[in-house]
């Protein structure tokens, strides 16, 4: 990838699109969301992949990303916690945890932080007849 400046931050043009990055949202995506957005994304990319091997039918699936940053060491990324949303049915909590824990493993993007930001994981399974948290 090859970004050039502009008059705020910077850009790239990829197949998809053009990809506008800047210091104040108003310019372009943070360098920070940017992150925290390929680690959730990706989490969920594999996770989704390793519910179809199981063969377990997902519906629908949500992520929210919870950053913390730490202002006093150049407002760096410290932690990540991912909460999944997942809709299906015949879905049950034990198999979505264990799937958690394969994607994990398996995620390029989590692996990349590991050891210096924290990525933890939570999840709701929702289903027909009722929310089961993991």
């Amino acid at each position: 990838m090859e970004f050039t400046m502009k008059e705020v931050g910077f850009q790239t043009t990829l197949p998809y699109g053009e990809l506008h990055v800047a210091g104040d949202e108003a310019y372009g995506f943070r360098p920070y969301q940017l992150l925290a957005a390929s680690i959730a994304v990706c989490s969920g990319g594999v996770l989704r992949k390793v519910l179809e091997k199981k063969r377990l039918h997902v519906e629908d699936m949500t992520i929210r990303a919870d950053v913390k940053r730490n202002e006093a060491k150049a407002n760096r990324i410290e932690k990540v916690h991912l909460h999944f949303v997942i809709q299906g049915n015949g879905l049950r909590e034990e198999q979505i945890a264990k799937s958690l824990e394969v994607a994990r493993k398996n995620c390029p993007m989590v692996q990349s932080v590991e050891g210096s930001i924290e990525v933890t994981e939570s999840f709701e399974l929702v289903t027909d007849r009722k929310v089961e948290c993991g």
